[in-house]
């Protein structure tokens, strides 16, 4: 079994199309067809169905393809680590964000990486805080930027504080309170609030300061982002509550600062018991001394 059949098939999964597949690997498609025909012949089993319409995984090519990648990681990382030992950075790159992330210009600190490492393959991925620790954890991520409640700190990976924020509140043009220079709690409690999935830290930050104040709150829309959060806003579906430093980026609403405000605190986390060449670099680049060997 060779390393380069087991990129043919995951980028056959990928794409779900053997054609597309060559294109992305460079090569014709009889040849990539025929080496994963062999693979199948090794193995003992077939790992796609093959129709006119669709090509899909079959029970032992669903079995497959996450050892696969995982070989394909532990190659990549074996590669990188060499490279390392003789003074280059290669290998990838995996940056994960809140949407909210302030407290670094993530496109500027990409920018000066690449002008230092321009070998290193970079991917960013955009998700919830509470599912980009577990990511980190599982090693599909390498950094991640996080927002928390003051009352929660990452489990299980190194992290570095940023910086700590309040949340404001965001009205529609024309609110009630639009004219207010600031606004408590108990008066945001009777509003419709527009805000994150419930259970998700984002929307924790507000929820664990109405209860503490005693207060109920009607969430009425629940929505993954928060520029979504801000249309829906300004077209008066509601109200919400976004960190300070992130609201002026938003059109078309008025923020508000409200006296008794919930705080967040923003992270950046990377693996506490593996982290790449790149990984190490890019805290660097980041002025983040990380230790040779993290504590959680």
């Amino acid at each position: 079994m060779e390393l380069q059949q087991m990129r043919y098939v995951v980028a056959v999964a990928e794409t779900n199309s053997f054609t597309r597949a060559a294109e992305r690997c460079l090569i014709v498609q009889s040849a990539l067809s025929h080496q994963i025909a062999r693979l199948e012949r090794e193995l003992g089993a077939r790992l796609f169905e093959r129709t006119s319409r669709r090509v899909r995984l079959t029970p032992a090519g669903e079995a497959f393809l996450p050892a696969a990648r995982q070989c394909l990681d532990a190659a990549e990382r074996a590669a990188a680590e060499v490279a390392a030992a003789v003074g280059e950075v290669r290998g990838r790159l995996a940056v994960g964000l809140i949407p909210t992330v302030t407290a670094v210009d993530i496109p500027g600190a990409l920018r000066d990486f690449r002008r230092q490492y321009p070998h290193v393959r970079i991917s960013l991925r955009v998700g919830a805080s509470e599912d980009l620790v577990e990511q980190v954890k599982q090693g599909t991520i390498d950094v991640a930027f996080l927002g928390l409640p003051t009352t929660s700190r990452p489990q299980g990976v190194a992290a570095h504080e940023l910086v700590r924020d309040r949340l404001v509140a965001v009205v529609a043009p024309d609110h009630p309170l639009a004219g207010e220079p600031a606004v408590g709690l108990r008066r945001l409690s009777t509003e419709v609030f527009v805000d994150l999935p419930a259970g998700t830290a984002g929307r924790a930050q507000s929820d664990q300061a109405f209860a503490a104040a005693g207060l109920t709150r009607d969430v009425a829309f629940e929505v993954t982002t928060a520029d979504f959060i801000a249309r829906l806003v300004g077209e008066d579906l509601g109200v919400a509550m976004l960190p300070s430093a992130y609201a002026p980026q938003l059109a078309g609403v008025i923020t508000i600062e409200v006296a008794d405000a919930p705080a967040r605190v923003e992270y950046v986390i990377w693996s506490s018991f593996s982290r790449t060449p790149a990984a190490t670099a890019f805290l660097a680049v980041l002025d983040i001394a990380a230790p040779d060997r993290d504590d959680a």
